[in-house]
């Protein structure tokens, strides 16, 4: 088995039938999707290249002959957290228990402590065989998520209507702005400010700093999104009196490939503002907004923490039901 990096070229990202190492790729990631929306072509593509949060990336294939049997996606915070290295292995499900996870994991191990990392961190459901995996190869379980649904068919809309309306209630003195696709320029300071926010979120035992975040690093990161063909939906939430920012929610969509899923983005309240249902007042709005402009859209999937009660509430108040559970994992190098 031979590993080989995979530098795609603009012309191999332009064909997702191809014989390129990154179609081989794509198609042992395909092979192992979970239930749930699954990566596109091109979002699959531009994750390749960097993360979601600007973060630098290295791709692997694990070729047996000419078949591409497994792979590992690293993605190397550029910003802060330079310690961490975060890691997304794949094996075909026809080549597992026959030592080609244990391979890869070998090979992205070395290639962290060659690139002067010292945490590796990675993902797996809870009931799946990444699990019995990382326990095997000595990670440490250092955070539990649980992933909830909205059918958005069968949401009861009028009576979350009026959940809006009791909810605004204690919500006086704002006021929320939306807009669909990337953040307009006078508002970036604004969103920098506001993704800052997501550092009080609970992270369980994992060894992440918190992250720096600039109006340049949000620009980024709405660039990458655009390559990876996703449309974000944004409604921010701002206290009149003195017009700062003050929460902000956001859903995002595959433009090209929705397969009738979307993503629930970060939410988060400023401290200053908590308190005042204006998370419940952010996710109502945004969803009620989002639903007019993509019909068909048929589920809204979210990530939250467990040790993130707040969260779960305001999520099960809207209507959303447990699909499943994650843990991450991680390893000192």
């Amino acid at each position: 088995m031979q590993m080989t990096r995979v530098a795609p070229t603009a012309q191999e990202e332009d064909d997702p039938d191809g014989h390129s190492l990154l179609a081989g790729l794509y198609a042992v990631s395909r092979a192992c999707d979970d239930a749930g929306p699954a990566m596109s072509w091109r979002h699959f593509a531009a994750s390749v290249r960097s993360g979601s949060g600007g973060e630098r990336a290295e791709a692997w294939a694990a070729r047996d002959g000419d078949r591409v049997v497994g792979g590992h996606i690293l993605h190397l915070p550029q910003d802060d957290n330079t310690h961490l290295a975060m890691l997304r292995l794949m094996t075909h499900p026809s080549r597992r228990r026959a030592g080609v996870g244990g391979a890869l994991l070998d090979h992205a191990i070395g290639r962290v402590r060659d690139l002067g990392r010292s945490v590796l961190i990675a993902e797996a459901p809870s009931d799946g065989p990444g699990t019995a995996f990382a326990k095997a190869r000595g990670f440490s379980p250092a955070s539990t998520e649980t992933r909830l649904v909205l059918d958005l068919r069968t949401a009861d809309w009028s009576g979350l209507e009026l959940l809006r309306g009791r909810a605004t209630r204690h919500a006086t003195g704002y006021s929320l702005e939306r807009w669909a696709g990337p953040t307009p320029d006078d508002l970036l300071g604004d969103m920098a400010r506001l993704t800052e926010g997501m550092n009080d979120h609970p992270l369980g035992d994992l060894a992440m700093e918190d992250e720096r975040w600039t109006p340049e690093r949000v620009r980024a990161r709405e660039e990458m999104l655009g390559r990876a063909g996703q449309r974000t939906y944004t409604v921010i939430a701002r206290h009149t009196a003195s017009g700062e920012p003050a929460g902000f929610t956001q859903l995002v969509v595959d433009a090209e490939r929705p397969e009738g899923w979307a993503r629930q983005g970060a939410t988060t309240v400023l401290a200053p503002h908590r308190g005042r249902r204006l998370g419940l007042v952010l996710k109502l709005a945004n969803l009620t907004w989002f639903r007019a402009c993509e019909s068909s859209i048929e589920r809204v999937i979210t990530w939250n923490s467990v040790e993130n009660p707040h969260m779960l509430a305001i999520n099960e108040a809207l209507g959303f039901e447990v699909f499943d559970t994650w843990h991450q994992w991680q390893l000192d190098i």
